[in-house]
């Protein structure tokens, strides 16, 4: 069982001025070898879901840059501790989706001031290590927020607040959604208007990032202090291995 949504629709998108979109957005700023691969995480499990939806065309836009892309249902994924040892395969799924990554887009409904519960589940699900592996760590972000009233920046701002301590390089560009209700189509697609305008910049964004950074990936995230720790354990390893002998 995939826990991956089927992105409708991926190549229509009539809101998208084609002639101003360039070839190529990642030329010359890294290696072109494979294609930068996105996951995509929403907020909501709503029928209706604007910050689906709003992940949805983010995903559309970057299928157009060359990203290859993959959006998360957390449909099932059980509260963090919940589940045992978060043994569940939504749980293995979503850190599996992880590391496949090398950027992801993080989108939430302003709720209460705040991300929603499941959002923040999804991101509490990625540990930044376990097995010797990293699912965050030096990996691009860009967050984006729906909201039902006003204009607001309270989602965006905790979600960068989260990337920075997932150690993830978060993107300057972010996208806020006000009064999405009035902003989406009957089908469920982003009206052509300034909001849209910002996410295609935010995901033309993310892919250059991505393909700046994705080759140094392992440099920028080599801590003195992780090293540190790792030869006392392997000082200690080998001291009891010595005492062992004698």
């Amino acid at each position: 069982m995939s826990r991956l949504r089927t992105l409708p629709e991926p190549d229509y998108m009539p809101a998208l001025d084609r002639r101003l979109v360039q070839a190529n957005v990642g030329a010359g700023l890294g290696s072109l070898d494979h294609k930068p691969r996105i996951l995509l995480l929403y907020g909501s499990l709503r029928e209706r879901s604007f910050s689906r939806l709003a992940t949805e065309e983010a995903a559309r836009i970057l299928n157009h840059f060359g990203a290859e892309v993959r959006i998360f249902d957390p449909a099932d994924l059980p509260l963090p501790d919940q589940v045992k040892g978060d043994d569940h395969p939504a749980v293995h799924e979503l850190r599996e989706h992880a590391l496949w990554s090398e950027g992801m887009v993080w989108c939430s409904p302003e709720r209460h001031g705040q991300i929603t519960g499941i959002m923040k589940a999804q991101i509490d699900h990625l540990p930044l290590e376990f097995g010797g592996m990293r699912p965050t760590q030096g990996r691009t972000l860009a967050v984006m927020q729906v909201s039902g009233g006003s204009q607001s920046f309270n989602a965006v701002n905790t979600l960068r607040l989260l990337g920075r301590w997932m150690r993830m390089i978060t993107i300057p560009n972010q996208s806020s959604i006000a009064m999405a209700f009035k902003e989406f189509d009957e089908d469920g697609r982003l009206k052509a208007s300034s909001y849209y305008d910002r996410i295609v910049d935010v995901m033309e964004e993310l892919v250059r990032f991505t393909v700046l950074t994705r080759g140094h990936a392992e440099q920028l995230v080599d801590r003195y202090s992780e090293r540190k720790a790792h030869a006392a354990k392997s000082d200690a390893v080998s001291d009891l291995a010595s005492r062992s002998v004698a």
